[in-house]
């Protein structure tokens, strides 16, 4: 039975085209998108639908945070490598994983940058993180994550049939006592934090997992290029290269472009060269995308102007939007986001920037809690003072109309500035009694702040997605 489906080009005289009807089972799955949340949660516009920029628009949305997607040396790398070798082979590269070529080489220099002794190119960031915890949870092995990882690092738990243990964000102290209950294992984090731009506690985090014997994988996607020295990354800044046994780059971030690393001893990625799935079955990346990835390593090294100023910019965006009463806190670099509460609040938030000229990226489930959508303001070191002054104006202009004195984000921080400066804890050495008889309150805060399917199950159990506080990308 073919179900017959009105093409709005037929009037250029193109042929209808017919679909087939999906059985049952395909229409439950969806009916949830197309009911639930497009029509009544939505009210029939999809969020992230908004308007187009125009001439002279801002846009805070891009990832490109050293403005190197046109950048001539890359371009010109690019097109040499494609008329010398076209795309290259057009194989999966587990078959010549031991041969010296333009891949081999990249992968050398990258891990001479961060100080690793190898590393390993993969098709994307997702697909490395995927396949990386993949290879080395087996099956029922603990995955501890903290609660705003990377979904790709939760999906290469559900690749491997590992057991998926989240900790609250950021709290070394959540982590000590989920070890201590289940044993050693992987513990997932990221470096910097694409939703609101907070930074991992990384010494913290190295020493309780070496306190438990646990193997640590820091995701430095968002870090890599506009951290660190010569843009190796926050564990290179802080002095841990030689104590994190993974780390993980998308190379769609500051490196602009598409691929991902996986930086680690030589005898891990010896091991998994051959045993991710992602990489085993996908064709390799071409080589002229190499030859854009090493003409950014050259950029990195000779013009660090451009982290310079990307983190002058954010210092100057963020203190404007502080002085105006936005609760801007978390952000520690280079993103900065807007809390605003649910879709409607939000979607009302994104309408008012954009109708004056200002686009960043809304944020939602299954990226955000319901409760915690925002706005995310990525920077960039191409703006100029002038185009940030228009931003906080903007900002300025927009309060009452958004109802930001009402956000729970500006009353979460009308409270912290009444109430005194709480000593951080720091992690000790074990969990002790006190430590074995909160279990349970700290199980109940983690669903309180995570939603109600905070503990992953062994499969997706929700369309789109099975964790609600997971970033985007």
């Amino acid at each position: 039975m073919l179900l017959r489906v009105a093409n709005d080009r037929t009037a250029d005289n193109k042929p209808e085209v017919n679909a087939p009807a999906d059985p049952h089972f395909i229409r439950e799955r969806i009916s949830d998108y197309y009911v639930r949340r497009k029509i009544e949660l939505w009210q029939g516009r999809h969020p992230l639908q908004g308007l187009s920029p125009r001439p002279g628009d801002i846009k805070v949305r891009s990832n490109d945070y050293l403005c190197l997607a046109g950048h001539p040396h890359v371009i010109e790398s690019e097109i040499a490598a494609l008329r010398e070798g076209g795309h290259g082979d057009s194989v999966s590269r587990v078959w010549i994983h031991h041969e010296r070529d333009v891949i081999r080489d990249f992968e050398q220099r990258i891990a001479g940058l961060m100080r690793a002794e190898d590393a390993v190119l993969c098709s994307s960031g997702y697909t490395a993180n995927v396949g990386l915890v993949q290879s080395f949870a087996a099956k029922g092995t603990p995955v501890h994550l903290d609660m705003k990882a990377h979904i790709s690092l939760r999906e290469g738990v559900v690749s491997a049939g590992a057991a998926p243990i989240l900790f609250r964000h950021n709290d070394p102290r959540s982590l000590d006592r989920a070890l201590a209950a289940t044993g050693p294992g992987l513990v997932a984090i990221d470096a910097l934090y694409s939703t609101d731009g907070d930074i991992a506690p990384l010494a913290a985090f190295v020493e309780v997992c070496e306190r438990h014997g646990a193997a640590l994988i820091v995701d430095e996607t968002h870090s890599f290029g506009a951290q660190g020295p010569g843009g190796a990354g926050l564990v290179v800044a802080a002095g841990l290269a030689e104590r994190v046994h993974f780390r993980t780059v998308g190379l769609s971030k500051a490196v602009a472009s598409r691929g991902g690393v996986i930086v680690c001893s030589r005898r891990n990625a010896e091991y998994f060269r051959y045993e991710s799935l992602p990489s085993i079955f996908s064709t390799s990346v071409m080589q002229h995308e190499v030859a854009g990835f090493a003409a950014v390593l050259d950029i990195l090294h000779s013009e660090d102007w451009r982290r310079t100023r990307l983190h002058a910019n954010h210092a100057y965006l963020k203190a404007g939007l502080d002085d105006l009463g936005y609760n801007v806190e978390a952000s520690k670099t280079q993103i900065i986001a807007l809390e605003a509460g649910d879709i409607r609040q939000t979607t009302t938030l994104r309408d008012a920037l954009e109708s004056r000229g200002v686009f960043g990226a809304i944020f939602f489930p299954p990226a955000t809690p319901e409760k915690r959508c925002l706005m995310r303001f990525t920077l960039n070191c191409g703006l100029g003072r002038a185009e940030l002054d228009r931003i906080i104006e903007v900002c300025a202009d927009i309060r009452e109309e958004v109802g930001m004195a009402e956000w729970r984000s500006t009353r979460r921080k009308s409270t912290a500035a009444k109430a005194p400066a709480a000593k951080a804890a720091a992690p000790g050495p074990g969990l002790g009694r006190r430590g074995l008889l909160d279990d349970g309150r700290h199980n109940w805060q983690l669903n309180r702040e995570g939603g109600a399917d905070v503990y992953l199950g062994p499969a997706r159990d929700r369309a789109a997605a099975a964790l609600n506080n997971h970033p985007a990308e």
